[in-house]
């Protein structure tokens, strides 16, 4: 195996496509094709599934080109500390629930390592896809929370992963409704009071248990509720249906506008909110760099 063979694996899983692929590496196709094979014969697994439109990356392709990148990000390092060579095309991904400074951090590190070419992901997920993309290195980072209700289970499924969980904060739940909502002037909001009002959440696919929802509280029996998808989404419902939702009360003004506000939930409740990380693995540069960024905009925004 050679770090060459790595560099084509990785391009290949870029574009989707052999030929192009090979167009990109400056290299005729049949050799490519022929180092993908060899690499696939030494490893002893199918990196690649061919089909008629292209290739897919398989199961443990997906996990063997994550450790690829890694390795190849190491290479980098050592040729920018000893060649002066600077790092052509930065790669990093996150897997989120639905937090705005999560999106900020990502903002940031992007400003950081701006270049001519870059692959970097924000994937604003499932819960249970959170953990699983992070176990498979199909991200480096993910940020969920745990409660008293979930924090047994979601905790068993880290440590089943091999991952860990590092707090960020602890946050009481808050209510994130309209600025023109009838409960926008009280100092904070109690259940009975959000009963007239659609509870909107977001949906968790075949993962859709309690213990794996976004939201806190989201065993409780309520006669208007809207599952969604995206954020976008969830806040133009808000504001047009006069809905709510519950969450950690951190709001960015510059992502979600005016026109969302955060109240206090009288409940007597907590979210700890925190990543998730490989346990055997040291972050990269950009993981190191997120993680930093992600504590300045809880600083800011918290104050």
């Amino acid at each position: 195996m050679t770090l060459q063979q790595l560099k084509y694996i990785v391009t290949v899983a870029e574009t989707g496509n052999i030929t192009e692929a090979a167009k990109r590496l400056f290299i005729s196709q049949p050799s490519l094709t022929n180092a993908i094979h060899e690499l696939e014969k030494e490893m002893q697994i199918r990196i690649f599934n061919r089909t008629n439109k292209g290739v897919s990356v398989s199961t443990e392709g997906d996990t063997f080109l994550s450790y690829a990148r890694q390795v190849l990000e190491q290479a980098n390092l050592l040729e920018e500390k000893f060649l002066n060579k600077s790092e052509q095309s930065p790669c990093f991904s996150v897997s989120c629930q639905h937090y705005s400074f999560a999106v900020n951090a990502f903002v940031d590190l992007i400003r950081e390592y701006d270049a001519a070419s870059y692959n970097f992901t924000l994937r604003e997920t499932q819960t249970y896809e959170i953990i699983d993309d992070v176990s498979r290195l199909k991200s480096e980072i993910g940020i969920l929370y745990t409660c008293s209700k979930n924090e047994e289970v979601i905790s068993k499924i880290i440590r089943r992963a091999n991952l860990k969980f590092e707090e960020l904060f602890i946050a009481k739940p808050h209510v994130f409704i309209c600025s023109s909502h009838p409960l926008a002037n009280k100092d904070s909001i109690s259940l009975n009071d959000l009963e007239p009002y659609p509870y909107l959440s977001f949906e968790q696919g075949e993962y859709n248990s309690f213990y794996f929802s976004e939201e806190i509280l989201s065993t409780l029996d309520r006669n208007k509720n809207i599952k969604v998808r995206d954020r976008a989404t969830l806040f133009n419902l808000v504001i047009g249906l006069k809905g709510y939702t519950v969450s950690s009360g951190i709001i960015s003004r510059e992502l979600n506008g005016v026109n969302i506000i955060s109240k206090p939930l009288n409940v007597d409740e907590y979210m700890r909110i925190g990543t998730i990380t490989q346990k055997s693995m040291s972050l990269s540069r950009y993981g190191i760099t997120y993680m930093e960024a992600l504590k300045n905009h809880l600083t800011f925004e918290k104050m």
